[in-house]
């Protein structure tokens, strides 16, 4: 239909334990929409477990299919709790692999804007999800990389949850209009 503007994707990404999940909530209440959980979280809360090597695919893959499905009830703005270029990431740094599949997928990269987390909390433990600061600091590390290496504009937000979402109040307002 003619003047239906489709909602803006914003992907969400971070190293675990780095706000992502607290932010897109807020956001969305902010904004009065949707967000997308990460589907990895429900994956190891169902199964009791990581992910292996061969599931990393299928996890990007309802990733975005859950997505898509939430872009129809956004209002103005969908925000997604990471996107398949961190499960990409993830996948190279405990197996040292990505399929095809999961790489074409990290290399679409279809965001209308990024933010990411920084590490700046207090590292938490969360079951079979979180390993450690040290391992945190290197996937926050690998990310900035990436996303310079693939020319993916980005927003460092940081500070406490009013601080960052002023931050993405701020970025929203001005580079998104």
């Amino acid at each position: 239909m003619p003047g239906i503007k489709q909602a803006q994707k914003i992907a969400i990404l971070g190293a675990e334990s780095s706000g992502k999940s607290a932010l897109a909530e807020m956001l969305a209440k902010r904004y009065q929409t949707v967000w997308v959980p990460e589907y990895l979280r429900e994956f190891v809360d169902t199964q009791a477990r990581v992910p292996k090597e061969q599931e990393q695919t299928g996890i990007a893959q309802e990733q975005l299919r859950r997505e898509a499905a939430m872009l129809a009830q956004a209002n103005q703005y969908l925000f997604c709790d990471t996107s398949p270029l961190m499960t990409w990431i993830y996948s190279d740094h405990y197996f040292r692999f990505a399929d095809e599949t999961l790489t074409t997928l990290a290399d679409e990269h279809d965001y209308d804007f990024t933010l990411v987390t920084a590490p700046d909390f207090p590292w938490m433990p969360d079951g079979l999800q979180r390993e450690s600061p040290a391992v945190r600091q290197r996937i926050h590390e690998r990310l900035l990389s990436e996303l310079e290496a693939r020319d993916i504009p980005h927003l460092l937000i940081e500070g406490s949850p009013e601080q960052r979402l002023e931050q993405v109040g701020f970025a929203l307002e001005f580079l998104m209009e």
